[in-house]
């Protein structure tokens, strides 16, 4: 069964920090895409970064450059991202997806095949 499993949301104050992890299982990293896209409550789903097959091509959404960092480990098959100065408009449920292209597609969700499950991101002020 291919699925992918996200972990480490919670609640941070903010301008604190959180690393979420996506795990896959049931199919090999290697060859897929993963983009981390985020949905508030009322909002639409955003993009906000994603990391190619290879894992040397990222992209990052205007709100989250330089905050945040995606990361690939291949041998863990695991994606992590790690969310730095937190703000309140960051606070979402954090969702991963995997899609069967090299590339890093940021803006068209519809392109990825398999989703996790989400978790929620909670920034306290």
């Amino acid at each position: 069964q291919l699925q992918l499993v996200e972990s480490g949301g919670g609640l941070v104050q903010l301008g604190g920090s959180l690393r979420l992890s996506c795990a896959a299982s049931g199919f090999t990293l290697d060859y897929y895409a993963i983009g981390w896209f985020r949905q508030a409550p009322g909002k639409e789903r955003e993009g906000v970064s994603c990391i190619s097959s290879s894992g040397s091509i990222t992209n990052y959404a205007d709100s989250v450059k330089g905050r945040f960092t995606i990361s690939k480990d291949n041998a863990k098959n695991t994606v992590y991202l790690q969310m730095n100065s937190l703000k309140p408009e960051d606070a979402a449920v954090y969702y991963c997806a995997a899609g069967p292209f090299r590339l890093c597609i940021l803006s068209k969700s519809g392109f990825y095949d398999y989703w996790g499950q989400g978790t929620q991101v909670t920034v306290s002020s």
